[in-house]
């Protein structure tokens, strides 16, 4: 028997004059009109390849001959202020002959190197048994840098910087300690400073809970909304938290 025709179809609870609704309308920016118009607006001012109000050269105003090349100074006479050399001897001329010298060359070298001082070997180190050999100063281990005159002085330009940060310290403490007198600023004990800690830790906790109790499918706008909000306050807890934590001096502004 066709199901369509029982009275008792589930067809029949499907209303007849039933229509599909309409799709929601699209998003349409604000911008859009201003966005069009702009870019209709460059794009004829470029429609001539380039700007259209850009100067165009001379037709007067040609590249002519010769025009780059570069002007050579005037020409000067040359004068010699240096003097001049012996000249070259003619081929003619005949060195002097005949002199010699009394100067025993022998024992004179014998004599310098028996008074002379014995060089001092270069220092050297073999690191294999085949024997190659390498430069001891070169390498490293001669301890010659602990022998310097500065070796461990703390040198200028770090004394002049602790110095600078010191003074820059003073100054700070001497601000603080002025608005301090003046009623401005107030320091959180060491029990303060704990207590704000724990419960910046506590108010961490009950959100991080509340975090954990999201469900695990975010498919709505409120749940997103939701969401990025606990992150936000878990963030701003964990940076609060990690300031105490790494300052052990805190100071707050006094109500007025």
């Amino acid at each position: 028997m066709d199901p369509t025709c029982s009275s008792e179809s589930i067809y029949n609870l499907i209303p007849s004059d039933w229509k599909e609704p309409p799709p929601p309308p699209r998003y349409v920016s604000v911008f859009k009109a201003a966005v069009k118009d702009d870019k209709q607006k460059f794009k004829t001012a470029m429609k001539t390849m380039g700007p259209a109000k850009l100067e165009v050269p001379s037709p007067k105003d040609f590249l002519k001959k010769h025009s780059k090349e570069k002007t050579l100074p005037p020409k000067k006479k040359f004068e010699r202020n240096e003097p001049r050399k012996p000249p070259v001897p003619l081929r003619t001329d005949h060195p002097v002959m005949g002199i010699q010298s009394e100067k025993n060359f022998i024992n004179t070298n014998a004599a310098d190197v028996i008074m002379g001082v014995a060089k001092k070997p270069k220092p050297i180190y073999v690191d294999k048994r085949t024997g190659d050999k390498h430069d001891l100063e070169t390498s490293g281990l001669v301890p010659k840098y602990i022998n310097k005159k500065g070796y461990g002085v703390t040198p200028e330009y770090i004394r002049k910087r602790n110095e600078e940060v010191k003074k820059a310290q003073e100054e700070y403490d001497d601000y603080i300690q002025e608005n301090l007198r003046e009623a401005a600023m107030k320091r959180l004990s060491d029990e303060e400073r704990e207590a704000v800690l724990q419960g910046l830790k506590k108010n961490w906790e009950e959100v991080h809970k509340e975090f954990q109790s999201l469900s695990v499918f975010i498919d709505s706008i409120p749940k997103k909304i939701r969401k990025q909000k606990l992150e936000e306050e878990m963030k701003q807890l964990e940076h609060d938290i990690g300031v105490l934590e790494k300052h052990k001096i805190i100071y707050i502004a006094n109500k007025q």
